[in-house]
């Protein structure tokens, strides 16, 4: 039933989480220079400044996502007879988060790794020495993007991508491209630029932790942590508040009065009345009780002292009776908790008859759930109390 529930959930976080904790949308500014591949004329050679892009992106998840990307590039002589060239291009690209899939996150929170590539529509359009009314191609891009997080919103980018060209006629000087292959290797961009993130959560999903299923489990893990942690304190507040005086001043002045002081659980062997009376009251007001842990009737190892305290004071007082009252607190069903407080009970009842008090002089039932006790500090309602007669 575990395996299950925390299959369900590790489904649902997957699939809803990511947008919760970053947004889907983001774009990419970019700019840098270009070195040509093959379609330039013999003899001629081109500048290598002159390009740019900008990218829509939309991530489903840390890992995958993609992209609608702009390119322009322009081409002019460095070498050779004059020519200038435009070239525009749009594409869809698919998207992937290498640095999630390879686990970045292990050793770093700045960098990243993200790979793409994709399938579009260009144009080369020549201006001189003449112009060619514009040259359509099917470009095929791909590349790598390494990053580094400026801020939670913004990052760094280095983008390093090559486009194959179907289709293509002309060279970016206006001569005609001779190539026997269908397609060649055109140019090669290399960029730098932002990645900014949109929407109202504005934080990039490349830095964002894949949600695993161990996280899941960290998570449920540190939220029982940190409940425990708040009910420790509302109980000791209780304590300091209610107990009056507080439990500890209680068990010292106990043992000062009932207690060698040499001899830790070892009882005095004179009794004076005031010490009997003011036991009893401390029974019979709640300030000694035995505790359980959660669904347990298995006594605490700290109570045992709580059962020897009870223990003791019938075998020195043999006139007195004492009933045992079991309690459980809210997160059971009714009969689940009247069954568990009773078998409490019962289990405090066993311990003291094994240590020679006769079961004619104990009596025990369940209580059900103490609902006099807040649910933030339902430890101190899975007890047994005392009621001495």
């Amino acid at each position: 039933m575990k395996k299950i529930y925390f299959g369900v959930l590790f489904t649902l976080v997957s699939l809803f989480t990511s947008a919760q904790e970053f947004s889907p949308w983001s774009v990419d500014l970019g700019a840098g220079i270009h070195r040509l591949g093959s379609t330039i004329s013999a003899g001629r050679s081109s500048s290598i400044l002159g390009q740019g892009n900008f990218g829509v992106r939309y991530m489903f998840n840390e890992r995958f996502g993609v992209r609608l990307d702009l390119g322009y590039n322009s081409f002019s002589e460095s070498a050779g007879s004059p020519f200038k060239s435009n070239y525009y291009r749009a594409s869809i690209e698919g998207v992937v988060n290498v640095g999630n899939i390879l686990h970045f996150d292990s050793w770093t929170e700045r960098f990243n790794v993200l790979g793409h590539a994709g399938i579009g529509a260009a144009s080369l359009n020549v201006t001189e020495p003449v112009e060619n009314g514009g040259d359509f191609m099917i470009p095929i891009s791909f590349g790598l993007t390494p990053q580094y997080k400026l801020s939670e919103r913004i990052g760094l980018f280095l983008d390093f991508s090559s486009f194959i060209h179907f289709g293509q006629d002309d060279n970016v000087d206006g001569g005609a491209n001779t190539a026997v292959r269908e397609s060649n290797i055109s140019f090669f961009n290399t960029s730098i630029g932002v990645n900014i993130a949109l929407g109202k959560n504005k934080k990039l999903a490349d830095f964002s932790k894949e949600v695993t299923e161990e996280m899941v489990f960290d998570s449920e893990l540190d939220a029982l942590k940190e409940r425990l942690a708040k009910a420790e304190k509302e109980i000791t507040i209780l304590k300091a508040k209610d107990a009056s005086p507080s439990k500890e001043l209680i068990m010292t002045e106990l043992d000062a009065r009932y207690i060698r002081k040499d001899e830790a659980n070892k009882y005095a062997s004179v009794v004076t009345g005031s010490n009997v009376d003011f036991i009893r009251n401390l029974l019979n007001s709640g300030y000694i009780n035995v505790y359980f842990d959660t669904n347990k009737a298995d006594i605490q190892e700290g109570s045992l002292n709580s059962v020897n305290y009870l223990k003791q004071f019938m075998i020195d007082n043999p006139t007195m009776n004492a009933e045992l009252i079991g309690y459980a607190d809210e997160t059971g069903k009714e009969t689940t908790n009247i069954a568990l407080s009773q078998s409490r009970a019962k289990k405090v009842f066993d311990v003291l008859v094994a240590a020679g008090i006769k079961p004619s002089r104990l009596s025990y039932f369940g209580g059900g759930e103490d609902k006099s006790v807040t649910k933030e500090a339902r430890q101190l309602a899975r007890k047994v109390t005392f009621k001495l007669k």
